[in-house]
């Protein structure tokens, strides 16, 4: 298995900056450095982390629909899980003359690599969904000027819009906090996704009325990743009764589910609250009985679309990124997610 220090040594990504409900700090552009503006035709590689999952399937299709609307050559690049192959793409897309990056990348420890492969290149550089530091491998530990900027949500209150409706959930169920458990499932060396699950913890703590053990399952991000450790905690354990489930996405709480469900485990002994609402959809729409109550829907289209949209500003036209910018997101459940605009395939 790859080190982070080894994957540290191997990226270079980009990630474009969000309008919608924007946020921004006004700060300089963290290891910007001086950037080509673009003369004729722009060129952008857009390398994206697990990119067969819905949410980045979206982001990819909102990315291309805007730049076959602006006139950009698009290149969509998925680096699965591989800082090596993200090292190579990088590498690729500098010497194939693209203008600018944007990048999802698979390790948040490649950030100083990135950071100066664009820096020596003078190609712009972008962050898409997770954050990367251009000076230390833990974008948590980085100050707000070495941030690269980035397109996305905001973890913090994603999660505590999770941990609100869980706790809603929980206090309809009239089940008793000692015969209960919270499963809390992500990739923990990734910021945004431990930002997710901490506020989900504490919006829980806040509304809940009972105080609720927490289990951490550290996973990889995939259904089958988050399945295997969920499989693995739950074993043994059978006084507990009820078990309440989230995480950094979709594909954590739906693995979550399996594993739940394959160990003997009703629906109705389950309170789980997705992040994405790309897979939970999928029972609602097939009217399966399921421990899925809600999700937390986040559009890929528009962030893929948007940060084509920055990225050619800055290109063409000088405009700065903005440090950070947020779209926003809305909780669904079965009742209503057919009205909201979310796409269930």
């Amino acid at each position: 298995m790859i080190s982070a220090r080894t994957r540290a040594a191997s990226v270079v990504g980009v990630a474009a900056m969000l309008a919608l409900a924007a946020c921004s700090s006004g700060q300089s552009e963290a290891g910007a450095g001086q950037v080509k503006k673009a003369t004729g035709k722009i060129s952008i590689a857009y390398l994206q982390k697990q990119g067969d999952q819905q949410y980045f399937v979206d982001e990819a299709d909102g990315a291309k629909a805007k730049a076959a609307q602006l006139g950009i050559d698009l290149k969509v690049i998925n680096l699965g899980n591989d800082a090596n192959k993200a090292v190579s793409e990088v590498n690729s897309a500098i010497a194939q003359k693209a203008n600018g990056l944007i990048v999802v990348p698979p390790d948040p420890a490649v950030g100083p690599q990135i950071a100066q492969a664009a820096k020596d290149a003078k190609i712009a550089l972008l962050t898409s969904d997770d954050q990367i530091c251009t000076n230390g491998p833990d974008p948590a530990k980085c100050s707000k000027g070495d941030l690269v900027p980035r397109v996305g949500f905001s973890g913090e209150q994603m999660g505590k819009e999770v941990g609100k409706r869980a706790a809603e959930e929980f206090k309809k169920s009239g089940w008793k906090a000692e015969d209960t458990r919270i499963i809390s499932a992500w990739k923990q060396d990734v910021p945004v996704c431990t930002d997710r699950v901490k506020a989900a913890k504490q919006a829980f703590a806040a509304d809940a009325g009972a105080s609720v053990k927490s289990i951490d399952v550290a996973t990889d991000n995939t259904p089958t990743g988050a399945q295997d450790k969920v499989a693995a905690t739950v074993t043994g354990k059978r006084d507990v009764k009820h078990w309440i489930l989230w995480g950094c996405n979709d594909e954590n709480v739906q693995g979550g589910l399996t594993a739940l469900e394959n160990s003997g485990v009703s629906h109705k002994n389950v309170i789980s609250v997705g992040l994405g609402a790309y897979l939970a959809c999928k029972d609602w729409s097939a009217d399966k009985s399921s421990g899925m109550r809600a999700a937390l829907f986040i559009n890929g289209r528009d962030v893929g679309a948007l940060s084509v949209q920055k990225m050619y500003d800055r290109l063409k036209n000088g405009t700065q990124f903005p440090a950070e910018a947020f779209a926003p997101t809305k909780m669904v459940d079965a009742s209503d997610w057919r009205n909201s605009g979310l796409k269930c395939s």
